[in-house]
């Protein structure tokens, strides 16, 4: 890569040619001038004889070799594997972790055994992650993580732990008409009922 010019960057492949700003990566960069002096790979996307102009795409290059590891991955991957992975992206529903150039969804119901009202109660983006894979669908390239489920279950062994008839502590996670919810421990929630909440 030769310089920075207006709409990209200047590249000499042997001869000059051009790199628009929307071929660099997939991502947009913010500083084109870290690219300048480096080397990469290219894929000529045009050629203007006349003109005398050649237009190379690295982004082209970049979504060829991910989509080569998205087909690796759903090959080589079945459920019930642990895989590392990076917290990409949070929404309002879950997670999406990238997993060696494939992208995993991780639903916020299957982060934690507990009650979380957001994803970044947990979770932040580029956090190095180690999930269970859930579900695998190659068709549509989609895949379904675990985070709790390599966790112990704290309800599994529950009628031991908290027997009828033993007095317990715990928080009040929530009020509703009809009584109390209270958090024994995380993953383990119990409903007072409202005529159980007071003699009077």
């Amino acid at each position: 890569v030769k310089s920075v010019v207006k709409g990209g960057l200047m590249v000499n492949v042997g001869v000059e040619a051009f790199l628009p700003g929307s071929q660099i990566d997939i991502i947009p960069p913010k500083d084109l001038n870290e690219y300048v002096g480096n080397v990469y790979e290219f894929k000529i996307v045009k050629i203007n004889d006349d003109r005398k102009n050649v237009v190379l795409s690295r982004r082209e290059v970049i979504e060829a070799e991910r989509a080569e590891q998205r087909a690796q991955f759903l090959d080589s991957v079945k459920i019930g594997d642990t895989v590392d992975g990076l917290v990409k992206n949070l929404t309002d529903f879950g997670a999406f972790i990238d997993l060696q150039g494939m992208d995993g969804l991780l639903h916020i119901t299957d982060m934690s055994w507990g009650r979380i009202n957001h994803p970044s109660e947990m979770l932040v983006i580029g956090q190095p992650l180690t999930v269970q894979i859930l579900d695998v669908d190659k068709e549509k390239e989609r895949v379904s993580l675990g985070l709790k489920q390599l966790q112990n279950n704290p309800c599994e062994d529950i009628d031991a732990k908290y027997p009828i008839g033993s007095t317990v502590k715990g928080s009040i996670t929530k009020l509703v008409p009809y009584g109390a919810f209270v958090e024994l421990e995380q993953g383990v929630e119990g409903l007072i009922h409202v005529s159980e909440l007071s003699w009077t």
